[in-house]
């Protein structure tokens, strides 16, 4: 009876499972899009004539556009239905497809763009919080899990897909594409999903909080992206400073307002969400930046196409997808803090070698190694965003959302924007040097690594209330 009863206990409940199912669908379409986008900037360059500094704008604003909405998101489901807003976000997401796939020119398509990653900025903090109040405390780690399984495709499938797109179809279909999967989306979020009570119907919008969080995020997103990709790095470096300087202005705001602000400093008082919330920043570093340059390492020093340098990710998403399942059970069994350890441990083990890799290193060893960093990526941003909701109350939910979307967002950037700024400063000094360009930005990435040994060690440990 024992075993019968732990088996069961390993496992979702059908219909928690089902429904957490239904949410993924619907948030499919702004997962896939980002990705299936960036494999095609060039392409869409020639096809709008514009230069490539102003279409990359087609990506920035993207993601600018999701920084500024994801303040607005926590606000929205304290006042309104969830399921309403979820539905309203995705059919707000699906008129930015489809209308940028009926762009006329560069100005319309970047604009369009824009509304697309708005949508996607309230689309997805209203994902997790949902995901949270579906799970309860107990199953936590298996939801974020499964909710999290999507993510681990989007980087591997969209720049495939996108590649495809480009070579056999019209480029109007990188976005046509999100429509019909979005609208069989739609059909089963209103069939099946359940309503989502609004937590607090007399909840005011906290413009001061909003604009301050809003204008931190975009302006250091957009500052980090300047100061990758321009000469004059003048204005990336401005544009930090304005970031920064909001971000510390919300600090005082906050502390201030206490609980109204929209999204109250009480949340550091739980230390595992303080723990979590760090590590968050420091994942974009240690995972995110990589994702970017080993796409880079592939075509420019492989030679390998854009397709294949694709396709050769395949193996790091099935070490995260075969790891996920096993780490949400544990999560809810021993806690967060004794499983990112050893991930982070097993994520440096598979980064190390791309330090010494080069042109002519056997691709099966590539491979391999890639299968066992995933393994170990995988294990560790679902137990931080399990630890980032564990012990929290239901009204401090939605808070949690926007203050991890945020971080996530940033760090991500700030991730990215320091291993391509390594890779692209060494190779400007040292032009006949491009595998040792790529050797640093991985050692770089292996520092914060290491460093995110030190906040891991403060999230939660189920074993000791054992």
């Amino acid at each position: 009876m024992e075993n019968k009863t732990n088996k069961a206990d390993n496992k979702l409940p059908k219909g928690v499972a089902a429904t957490a199912l239904i949410m993924v669908l619907g948030a499919l379409p702004p997962m896939l899009d980002s990705t299936i986008v960036n494999v095609a900037v060039k392409g869409l360059a020639g096809i709008f004539g514009a230069d490539l500094s102003v279409i990359q704008w087609a990506v920035t604003g993207y993601v600018l556009a999701m920084g500024i909405a994801v303040p607005f998101s926590g606000w929205l489901i304290r006042k309104f239905d969830g399921k309403k807003i979820y539905m309203g976000a995705l059919v707000l997401f699906l008129a930015g497809s489809l209308l940028s796939g009926l762009s006329w020119n560069v100005g319309s398509f970047i604009a369009f763009r824009f509304l697309q990653g708005f949508a996607a900025g309230i689309l997805m903090p209203l994902l997790s919080t949902m995901a949270v109040q579906l799970a309860g405390p107990n199953n936590l780690g298996k939801l974020m899990s499964f909710v999290g399984i999507p993510v681990v495709f989007a980087p591997i499938i969209g720049p495939v897909v996108g590649g495809l797109i480009m070579q056999y179809l019209p480029w109007q279909w990188l976005f046509f594409i999100n429509l019909p999967i979005g609208a069989v989306g739609l059909v089963f979020l209103q069939w099946k999903l359940p309503k989502f009570e609004a937590g607090d119907k007399s909840a005011r919008l906290d413009w001061p909080g909003v604009a301050l969080l809003a204008i931190a995020s975009g302006a250091l997103i957009y500052g980090v992206t300047e100061v990758i990709k321009a000469n004059d790095r003048t204005v990336g470096i401005l544009s930090l400073i304005i970031g920064a300087s909001a971000f510390l202005s919300y600090v005082f705001y906050a502390l201030k307002m206490k609980e109204k602000a929209i999204v109250s400093l009480d949340l550091f008082r739980s230390k595992n969400f303080s723990a979590a919330f760090i590590s968050l920043f420091l994942a974009g570093f240690a995972t995110n930046g990589p994702m970017l340059l080993f796409p880079m390492l592939f075509q420019n020093v492989r030679g390998l196409s854009v397709i294949m340098a694709a396709l050769w990710l395949i193996p790091q998403g099935l070490g995260m997808l075969i790891a996920r399942p096993q780490i949400g059970k544990m999560v809810d069994k021993i806690g967060a803090r004794y499983i990112v350890l050893p991930s982070i441990l097993l994520t440096l083990i598979g980064t190390v070698p791309f330090v010494f890799f080069g042109a002519n290193t056997s691709q099966w060893l590539v491979w391999v190694v890639l299968l066992v960093r995933g393994a170990g990526v995988g294990g560790i941003t679902v137990p931080l965003m399990a630890d980032c909701f564990t012990g929290l109350d239901k009204s401090q939910i939605p808070v949690a959302s926007v203050a991890t979307r945020i971080i996530q967002n940033i760090g991500g950037a700030f991730g990215s924007a320091l291993l391509a700024t390594v890779v692209s400063t060494i190779t400007e000094k040292q032009a006949n040097n491009l595998t040792g360009a790529y050797h640093a930005g991985f050692i770089t990435s292996l520092i914060f690594m290491v460093v995110g040994f030190v906040p891991a060690l403060f999230l939660t440990n189920k074993l000791k209330k054992k």
